[in-house]
């Protein structure tokens, strides 16, 4: 039991201070604590990022295989622990500034992080749903923390309801996965589903992908990204742009490969159409938008079917891909997350994209850095967008999926419009009443640290690709 909790040891210490902190909070009775609490959650996620990337090695399982300790969940847990801390140093002075800032906050994002933390980890059904429950109870919460707000109210109820659906789903899945197989173990299920797998194995399997399709918004799960993205307070909609997206995408990778590795060619047809199908959704329906927010939940919608063809691929090297692509993503999203937060007028947030006219005139620092993460997100060479796609599309070419490929490349070619219409509004929009200039040092830091590593990227990768090979390579043995 020693053993089993000294691997479990940084979700064990994110847990008792969230408790610990919720205590005191709450029994004080003020929230002017909440602005102290956001920068020691911030800074006990970092600190555990770092803990978790320099002390680990090997792979340790813990509670009998229901808790895997490896390169992979290591991989996933520091990209989800540092976007979130820096999620929560970006958001701060917004929502104090609104008055949002409430204890609870941070609170719930380092418990939300720790359900994150238990997914990635997750090698059983059953802990695997637990970490998916702790996960979404916290971002239901957070989606609708603008009480008086109707559309974040909304955006709550929407993501609650249509979440629970996708729980419903991944339950009866896992139910009939453990009829089939006998066993709620990921080792037990890949013993049980090799070769030729009994079909209701396959149903549950497929039951199980939706579930988790649900919590990526991959197309067509995707109905609540858009509305929640808008409802939302906007530091909330970076989260859930950044964190949660690496944790599913990781627990994804886990249940295909842990679970359901001896039957690639079954889940492969599922995860292609999966990926397919949300590239083109996101690429197509971003076109209309005007308002930056839901813009940006259709290219997260876009940038998950990329990470699917990854995937997709079923091998090594797919599932290296994915993970590149997945911390480049976070990268990108909090720089312009960190954009968005500072596009104000009057002191009023502005999310309509075409207040950023002629945005460059007045603040050429911030556009040229804006426009160095649009065209990386829309994955124009050399910057590093374009070699996270360039993995993507090599993995799904190898496993010889070449249809999906030329099917990105396309998607690709059609979701660089709407980036581009962006850097066209900043550079050469009409005259019209400019945004005010950002105030918030952090904003600026991280706008402009997150443009960097798309450009000065491009020469090592900053080690990652090592790394996600190393990961990738303990997941799929």
């Amino acid at each position: 039991m020693q053993a089993d909790l000294n691997i479990i040891l940084p979700e064990i210490v994110i847990s008792v201070y969230a408790m610990a902190a919720l205590l005191f909070a709450a029994y004080s009775g003020q929230d002017r604590m909440a602005g102290l609490l956001v920068w020691l959650t911030a800074a006990l996620l970092g600190v555990m990022a770092l803990w978790i990337g320099a002390t680990g090695n090997g792979t340790r399982v813990a509670f009998d295989g229901m808790f895997h300790d490896d390169g992979f969940a290591r991989f996933a847990k520091v990209t989800i622990l540092v976007s979130a801390a820096a999620v929560l140093v970006m958001g701060q002075e917004y929502m104090a500034r609104r008055d949002l800032l409430r204890f609870e906050f941070p609170l719930l994002v380092a418990l939300s992080a720790v359900g994150m933390m238990m997914m990635v980890s997750a090698g059983d059904l059953m802990a695997l749903y637990m970490g998916l429950e702790l996960q979404s109870l916290a971002l239901y919460v957070v989606a609708s923390l603008r009480r008086d707000s109707a559309k974040s109210t909304e955006a709550g109820l929407k993501y609650f309801v249509l979440g629970a659906l996708s729980s419903g789903l991944l339950l009866y899945g896992a139910s009939l996965t453990y009829g089939y197989a006998g066993t709620t173990l990921f080792s037990g299920i890949i013993d049980a589903a090799q070769g030729q797998a009994p079909l209701g194995l396959l149903i549950g399997l497929v039951f199980v992908v939706s579930g988790l399709a649900f919590k990526i918004s991959a197309v067509p799960f995707h109905m609540w990204t858009p509305d929640v993205y808008e409802g939302s307070p906007t530091p909330i909609t970076a989260f859930f742009a950044t964190a949660p997206k690496m944790a599913a995408m990781a627990l994804f990778a886990r249940v295909v490969h842990d679970a359901f590795g001896g039957v690639v060619r079954d889940w492969q047809q599922i995860l292609a159409l999966l990926s397919v199908l949300s590239m083109f959704l996101g690429a197509v329906a971003a076109i209309g938008q005007t308002d930056i927010k839901r813009l940006m939940a259709y290219s997260s919608i876009a940038h998950m079917g990329y990470a699917l063809m990854g995937l997709a691929a079923g091998t090594v090297f797919g599932v290296q891909a994915m993970l590149i692509y997945m911390a480049i993503y976070v990268t990108m999203n909090v720089g312009t997350f960190a954009f968005i937060l500072s596009m104000e007028r009057d002191g009023q947030p502005v999310t309509d994209i075409s207040s950023l006219n002629l945005y460059s005139r007045a603040h050429p620092g911030r556009a040229l850095a804006m426009l160095v993460l649009l065209f990386s997100l829309a994955g124009v060479p050399p910057l590093l967008g374009f070699f996270g796609k360039l993995y993507v599309l090599r993995a799904a070419y190898e496993g010889g999926l070449v249809w999906l490929a030329v099917a990105g490349v396309i998607a690709s070619v059609i979701g660089a419009f709407y980036y581009l219409r962006i850097v066209y509004y900043m550079y050469f929009g009409e005259e019209g009443e400019t945004l005010d200039a950002g105030r918030s040092p952090v904003l600026w830091g991280l706008l402009m640290a997150s443009s960097a590593v798309m450009l000065v990227g491009i020469v090592n990768m900053f080690g990652v690709e090592s790394v996600a090979q190393a990961a990738a390579a303990t997941l799929v043995n």
